[in-house]
């Protein structure tokens, strides 16, 4: 009995993590591109949060954007870019939304949540793309080093050399929390399922 009990709530109490996983946004970096060469041997780290952009240490994006003014990139300047502004505001709303999925407990919204985060993670991830391609393609004329035909964009997953770096970019810790929690919105979904049709089939 006690274990019914329990798969009863199970559904709210994936949610609650999935609820944990988006918060973790607040605190922890989601995404990092590392770039490593051999003046650099233990890397320059850029840690990109849901509404800033910072590094491993204070003085990183300075540094990471004087190397980029050498082959012509634009600074990387956090308050002009503006997803650092909105983003937040909808993660907001989607932790509101699955307070309400935990408060209706209802597996069509508990599928509808994790469906839609799936949806706005990958149109982030390809905004993000489109970020990297317009910094690592429009490149200033007047650049003091010019590398005719090569471009600098680093790679949205994955490793990839460019010039005299290898550039390493990954899901950070805030990713890794988010993505588990969409994970955990779906075995909501099926356990729920599992549970209403075992309750039609006891009343039938």
């Amino acid at each position: 009995m006690k274990t019914l009990n329990l798969m009863k709530y199970l559904p709210r109490i994936l949610m609650f993590f999935s609820v944990l996983g988006l918060t973790s946004l607040f605190f922890f970096p989601m995404w990092r591109i590392t770039l490593g060469a051999p003046q650099y041997p233990e890397g320059v780290t850029m840690y990109i949060h849901i509404d800033k952009i910072g590094g491993s240490t204070p003085s990183t994006l300075q540094n990471i954007n004087i190397l980029n003014h050498y082959v012509g990139m634009k600074y990387i300047e956090p308050e002009s870019i503006p997803e650092l502004v909105y983003f937040p505001y909808i993660v907001y709303g989607l932790i509101g939304l699955a307070l309400l999925c935990i408060l209706i407990n209802d597996r069509r919204l508990y599928l509808a949540w994790g469906v839609t985060m799936v949806i706005l993670a990958i149109a982030g991830i390809y905004d993000f793309y489109l970020w990297e391609y317009d910094y690592g393609h429009d490149l200033s004329p007047t650049a003091p080093i010019k590398v005719p035909g090569a471009s600098f964009q680093p790679p949205v997953i994955g490793t990839k050399l460019i010039l005299n770096f290898v550039a390493e970019s990954y899901p950070h810790i805030a990713g890794y929390f988010t993505g588990i929690g969409i994970l955990f919105s779906f075995l909501a979904w099926k356990i729920k399922l599992k549970i209403d049709n075992n309750e039609k089939a006891f009343l039938s």
